[in-house]
């Protein structure tokens, strides 16, 4: 692999600069599959993660893969492994964005490396994306995306490593296919292993529709608005570990130590295996 990774990671440093408009329909996509019931207005700051729905990778259909992303190629890497997944982020945010306004957002590829797990070969590539308005900037992200082998046995359900038990704020999720239809429409994800069970199961090994990794971190984060909503969240990480899947509730938890700015984050399957692992700093207020 080693001539095949010379020339993938002879894509670090590669650059690219997109510019989004924060539409109020799609701020109100987000809001209602979150269950807020309050009509998203123009000039309202941005929630945290929402960020995630800008910026969407569109091509032609013809340009489409076999598993629903967009082909290999381009600003990313063509790294030949066919299954990948976003598998965790750092994030600092600076100011909100706001609904109705334009937004710049500047990529670069950090690093490409190569592993080989328990599965078989990894390709990890490492980005960072820098969103400013014209007042300056509002979000710093460094992203990890994974690439994997096809899987080689069916999947196997996880039994480690175990969640925590102690927490401070709770909630139980019941994902189902529409939630997670609507989150791939308002991202303009078009991984299948989303909404197609057919292929999810035949294709990718899973046993179900897989819960996206960035809506499980958008609850998290969201738990802590509603639990906190005096306080600004000013930074936020997470590490995907094991997936979660339609039809079987989890549970998403939070910890903080009394006047403590930290935050300890969490989301459990109904086995209690961790299946995402985060962390948040807190802020007063402006």
């Amino acid at each position: 692999m080693t001539a095949e990774l010379d020339y993938l990671r002879s894509w670090i440093g590669r650059t690219q600069a997109e510019s989004e408009f924060v539409s109020p329909r799609l701020a109100k996509q987000l809001a209602a599959s979150l269950d807020y019931e309050d009509v998203v207005q123009t000039g309202w700051p941005l929630p945290p993660l929402w960020h995630w729905a800008l910026f969407p990778h569109i091509v032609p259909q013809s340009q489409v893969g076999a598993d629903g992303h967009p082909k290999r190629g381009g600003f990313l890497p063509p790294v030949p492994l066919p299954r990948r997944m976003w598998a965790g982020s750092r994030i600092q945010f600076r100011r909100p964005l706001t609904v109705g306004s334009d937004v710049t957002r500047t990529s670069q590829i950090l690093d490409v490396a190569a592993k080989e797990g328990r599965s078989g070969k990894l390709v990890f590539v490492r980005l960072r994306h820098e969103l400013e308005d014209n007042e300056g900037p509002l979000i710093s992200e460094e992203q990890d995306v994974v690439y994997r082998d096809a899987a080689a046995t069916a999947y196997a359900p996880a039994t480690a490593p175990s969640a925590p038990t102690e927490f401070t704020w709770k909630r139980e999720i019941a994902p189902d296919p529409v939630l997670l239809f609507r989150y791939s429409a308002a991202t303009f994800n078009g991984h299948r292993i989303h909404y197609d069970r057919t292929y999810a199961r035949d294709q990718e090994g899973y046993p179900a529709l897989v819960v996206h990794g960035p809506l499980t971190a958008t609850l998290l984060i969201d738990l802590l608005r509603r639990c906190v909503p005096d306080e600004s969240i000013v930074s936020f990480s997470f590490k995907a570990v094991n997936p979660l899947f339609d039809g079987v509730p989890f549970s998403i938890c939070a910890a903080r130590a009394p006047g403590s700015a930290a935050v300890k984050l969490w989301a459990a399957n109904s086995d209690g295996v961790l299946c995402m692992d985060a962390e948040a700093t807190l802020a007063a207020s402006a």
